[in-house]
């Protein structure tokens, strides 16, 4: 079914349709807000929340921008809102980066021995710590393959800062790599040159 006639069975109320929905945008909703959420079970809810909140507002939906990008928006400012109300994280927007955590200690500093499932493993553990805007970012970006301009609609932030973002992330996540595999900046900088 296309995503047209899609939109429009569930304007006409179609549960079925809104199911097929669902499972279309279950995982781009599920990266969104458990990376902005942290917490399984605050993140189950949320997401139970927002596809109510598009069940609920499909009519809205002019078609200016695609489906994913519209639901994606509506994930972003869910999350937002239950961040602030909750006060469990402060979003600040700026172009500095947040000090380093003087607290982390190596996860495991022998490269050789380590496998892709460790490595990957390490990197989520890593995005998890980043400031809510980057991890956002990073995942929009990297997880869902969103552009920069379906970033920027998606979180409302301006083009060069979803930029800025997605680039300081990404120098987190390698700084914070090479502090726990000190081993690995060779092969970083190898990769590089």
């Amino acid at each position: 079914m296309e995503e047209k006639e899609l939109i429009i069975k569930i304007q006409e109320g179609d549960i079925n349709a809104f199911r097929i929905l669902v499972d279309n945008h279950k995982n781009l909703v599920w990266h969104i807000v458990l990376r902005m959420v942290s917490r399984q079970d605050d993140a189950e809810d949320l997401c139970q929340d927002i596809f109510l909140h598009i069940f609920k507002n499909i009519r809205s939906f002019k078609g200016n921008s695609k489906l994913s990008t519209w639901i994606g928006s509506i994930a972003y400012h869910v999350c937002i809102d239950f961040l602030r109300k909750k006060g469990k994280e402060k979003i600040i927007y700026t172009d500095q980066l947040p000090e380093k955590n003087k607290n982390s200690a190596p996860i495991n500093p022998i490269i050789g021995s380590m496998d892709r499932a460790h490595l990957k493993t390490m990197v989520h553990h890593i995005v998890n710590q980043l400031p809510v805007q980057y991890r956002t970012v990073i995942t929009l970006y990297h997880l869902e393959g969103c552009s920069y301009k379906e970033i920027t609609e998606i979180t409302g932030m301006p083009d060069g800062t979803v930029k800025s973002y997605i680039s300081r992330a990404r120098d987190m996540i390698r700084e914070q790599v090479i502090h726990c595999i000190p081993d690995i900046q060779p092969v970083l900088f190898d990769a590089n040159d």
